[in-house]
């Protein structure tokens, strides 16, 4: 169980492991890999939403609590915030799955507010259905 008494928040969308070639120079899990689960993560709920293609148009209030070790299992959860006309703006939550002794801990690793647009055939933005 988590080191504190939270427990995630939304619904999981991606579960992966940590790689050695995923490793920035000090021998953690690069955080630019951290952040492009977050975001495959985001647009996948986004895009369940949204009923169509979206892309990312913003990151904001990025959070780096400890870092991800190679092995540890990355768990990303989107829970909707908010709906304008064409955005869909998601807080995502990156946890990991890693081995104590005699134990698994499930920390908070990373979190952050991810901001989609939807788009049409054409790449262009479109407007969202009322929910």
């Amino acid at each position: 169980m988590a080191q504190d008494e939270r427990q995630p928040v939304g619904t999981l969308q991606v579960r992966t492991i940590a790689m050695p070639a995923d490793t920035n120079p000090s021998g953690d899990i690069f955080g630019g890999w951290v952040l492009s689960q977050m975001d495959i993560a985001g647009g996948t709920a986004a895009a369940q939403r949204a009923k169509g293609r979206v892309a990312t148009v913003g990151v904001e209030a990025m959070t780096f609590h400890k870092p991800v070790k190679v092995g540890d299992i990355l768990c990303c959860y989107a829970s909707f915030q908010k709906q304008g006309t064409t955005s869909l703006t998601y807080k995502i939550e990156a946890w990991a799955i890693r081995s104590g002794e005699y134990h698994l801990d499930e920390v908070l690793v990373t979190e952050g507010q991810f901001t989609f647009v939807a788009l049409d055939a054409s790449g262009r933005k479109r407007k969202l259905e009322s929910v």
